[in-house]
């Protein structure tokens, strides 16, 4: 009964956000802080309405379903001939800022967490690297911010959660398959990543490639009705799924490939990618956020320490806002080096979100309840909870500021 109490909720806060969403974007409110704010004020540690495990079974369906649909529109909304034209920003952002986030994370978090493994450090760092431009959607939606930089921060986030994710997944093997200096030789977990990520890619690649073609053929012939080309592009995110964990890929990777080679074999299916991804998608991410707030944040909220505080300053701040101006350090825009304030506005702009939620999910789906995790669980509650607040009310107000002080 639980479960039906929450999909009604659901239901009427889509109803509740649609009638005031205007209103709230007026006073900087966010859907993600809008949506968050909600299941905590109704979850144990607020009015104790409803009570629902991380773990039960249609909340890991629904996140699933929303991470397959977030890899697969990002990736497929990203324009690789576009992208070839004006690389250099976003190349440095993951070429340069990535490493360096994931390598300064790392260190900081074993100084901040001196008693935890080194591996397990490395994990939190991946976990808080990928970004989420959903947050501050205001800053890549808005046409005051110059286009190319509105372009590099949408970049960056459509592709850093597919590259991070293999990394992911690839410690997380390490630490399952309990790799330990005894037994460092032992390479029976690099032979499961490369399956994961090899199949997964290829099935995924396999499965956006043909499913696009097909969907171009059947539009030309006139054999398929119009309201059914959104639908595509759902129905392949998710075949490619489950036809990856079949084969003994990853499903999520596929997912990705799948996207990639689906919005770039067309321009139609891309196009019809975008419109789910601002609606029906949006919808997914949104109801994730609020699950966060009524399920992850009540269960890990005891194992919050002012290490975990400071160090989730940290990773929003420092550690992502200092890789990046390094990254971006004697980096030209139309001919001119980027000031500082581009720089910083682009260093900011690296909310953690959606990906850091579902992936410490998976997480916890794969080791089960492990309570060597649970500084990993409070650290990332604790970055995108401040992240969902700092980067919400700061979107409109720095694009406003910012795209009054450059334009296109």
């Amino acid at each position: 009964m639980n479960e039906h109490i929450i999909i009604l909720t659901i239901a009427l806060l889509v109803l509740l956000y649609g009638y005031i969403s205007k209103a709230l974007t007026a006073i900087n409110i966010s859907g993600p802080m809008f949506f968050a704010g909600i299941g905590l004020l109704i979850s144990p540690l607020g009015l104790g309405v409803s009570h629902v495990a991380v773990n039960a079974e249609f909340v890991t369906i629904i996140v699933e379903i929303a991470l397959v649909l977030v890899l697969f529109s990002d990736a497929a909304l990203l324009d690789l001939k576009l992208l070839r034209q004006s690389w250099k920003l976003p190349a440095r952002l993951l070429l340069i800022g990535l490493p360096i986030t994931i390598v300064a994370g790392t260190y900081m978090a074993q100084l901040i967490f001196p008693n935890e493994p080194a591996i397990y450090m490395l994990l939190l760092a991946l976990l808080l690297t990928p970004t989420d431009a959903a947050l501050g959607k205001a800053v890549v939606s808005d046409p005051n911010v110059p286009k190319k930089i509105r372009s590099t921060i949408n970049v960056e986030s459509g592709l850093n959660d597919g590259i991070i994710f293999p990394l992911v997944i690839t410690v997380l093997a390490m630490i399952t398959s309990g790799l330990t200096e005894a037994n460092a030789g032992d390479s029976h977990w690099l032979g499961y990543v490369l399956q994961q990520v090899g199949f997964g890619a290829l099935v995924g690649a396999g499965v956006g490639y043909i499913g696009a073609k097909l969907s171009v053929l059947s539009v030309n012939r006139n054999w398929m009705v119009g309201s059914y080309q959104n639908l595509i592009p759902i129905a392949l995110a998710i075949l490619s799924f489950y036809l990856a964990e079949h084969f003994h890929g990853n499903g999520f990777i596929s997912a990705f490939f799948a996207g990639l080679l689906a919005g770039n074999t067309s321009m139609k299916t891309r196009e019809h990618i975008e419109e789910f991804a601002e609606s029906e998608g949006e919808l997914l991410v949104l109801i994730s956020f609020f699950l966060f707030g009524l399920a992850f944040v009540p269960q890990v909220i005891s194992h919050v320490t002012i290490n975990v505080c400071i160090f989730a300053f940290l990773s929003l701040t420092l550690l992502r806002m200092l890789p990046v101006m390094v990254s971006l350090l004697g980096a030209k825009l139309d001919g001119n080096k980027l000031d500082l304030s581009t720089m910083s506005f682009i260093a900011w702009f690296g909310p953690r979100g959606i990906a850091s939620i579902l992936y410490v999910l998976i997480v916890a789906h794969e080791v089960g309840d492990a309570s060597e995790f649970d500084t990993i669980y409070a650290t990332v509650m604790v970055t995108v909870l401040m992240s969902i607040i700092a980067h919400g009310l700061s979107a409109q107000p720095l694009a406003n500021w910012y795209g009054k002080n450059h334009k296109d």
